[in-house]
């Protein structure tokens, strides 16, 4: 019994899915990198790098905090496409 049978995924619904994946990570990547460069102006600006400092500028580390989410994101995007993957050979 093949993958997609017992899985019920037609190769075209997983072209589909690995296509929009790719384009959201692609996204999600550029996002982060906004957001990189968001930390960095902010950490100019206050002229403190430590994020142990207690004047470490707040948005500057909620801005790290959504940066390593997108990160988490990201990851469980390549899982999921890794999943796809195995059942199915996309080009």
């Amino acid at each position: 019994m093949n993958m997609q049978r017992r899985f019920g995924i037609s190769s075209a619904t997983a072209l589909r899915e690995d296509s929009t994946i790719r384009t959201l990570m692609d996204d999600l990547d550029r996002t982060m990198q906004m957001v990189e460069c968001d930390i960095a102006t902010e950490e100019q600006r206050a002229r403190i790098f430590d994020r142990a400092d207690a004047k470490y500028p707040v948005l500057a580390m909620a801005l790290a905090t959504r940066r390593d989410n997108l990160k988490v994101t990201i990851v469980a995007l390549k899982q999921r496409l890794a999943t796809i993957s195995e059942g199915h050979v996309i080009g």
